[in-house]
């Protein structure tokens, strides 16, 4: 097996766990009866995710689990441009494929309803909180920008090493505690699409929000830390 093929093979089975663990948290676990973990909970169950998964396929492929971030990081020069493209289509392979997979368990359930209750992402009347369509982009585009710089920052070769993955798990956990009741918290359009072709009508048709905002805000956070972190000669 060559080495693209195992990259992308970890960054398969990395999304496929980022969304199965995540959205799983939250369509599962989220509000069951007297025990629900609350969006504390699928907070970190996001955080715990990546966290889990930079340690395991890190240095396999970087452990992207995100075209966002792939894109972030490509435009912060960490990033080859041939690599791009395949790295975004397994990622979304592998949310789709943990969509399937939550979708099988959730409907085993007496009263599932998938376009009630799949942790898709919306705005306006589909936003948890109601937000506006501009609340939304604002909110997708901030978080995701903060949350390249964290991860430029935390994988920089000058910073503490070894403990890039817990900052970045920290990081995910902390913008769905701020940015859940907005859109659901997105971040990555892998996820979002993961969910999104299941519940279908609304959510596909909403879904551009969540390729556009996060992958311009990766772009901005990334190219923010390239201007602030460069080295002086």
């Amino acid at each position: 097996m060559d080495s693209m093929t195992k990259r992308l093979g970890a960054e398969f089975f990395g999304t496929f766990w980022l969304v199965l663990g995540g959205c799983g948290s939250a369509v599962l676990a989220a509000a069951f009866p007297n025990v629900g973990i609350g969006l504390l909970g699928v907070a970190l169950a996001f955080g715990l995710t990546v966290l889990t998964m930079a340690f395991a396929i890190g240095h396999i492929s970087g452990c992207h689990l995100n075209p966002a971030v792939s894109f972030g990081l490509w435009a912060g020069g960490r990033f080859s441009t041939k690599d791009l493209i395949p790295y975004i289509i397994i990622q979304v392979l592998g949310a789709i494929a943990a969509g399937g997979v939550l979708f099988v368990i959730a409907s085993g359930k007496e009263g599932f309803s998938v376009t009630a209750n799949f942790a898709s992402n919306g705005y306006g009347e589909h936003s948890p909180g109601g937000y506006s369509l501009i609340a939304c982009l604002v909110c997708e585009v901030v978080m995701t920008a903060m949350f390249l710089i964290v991860i430029m920052g935390a994988t920089d070769k000058r910073a503490p090493q070894g403990f890039a993955p817990i900052a970045i798990g920290l990081c995910l956990t902390l913008i769905h505690l701020i940015s859940i009741p907005v859109t659901n918290t997105s971040v990555n359009p892998a996820r979002s699409t993961g969910v999104a072709i299941f519940v279908g009508g609304w959510a596909v048709s909403q879904l551009w929000l969540f390729w556009a905002a996060p992958i311009a805000g990766g772009i901005i956070g990334a190219l923010v830390y390239r201007l602030l972190g460069s080295e002086k000669k």
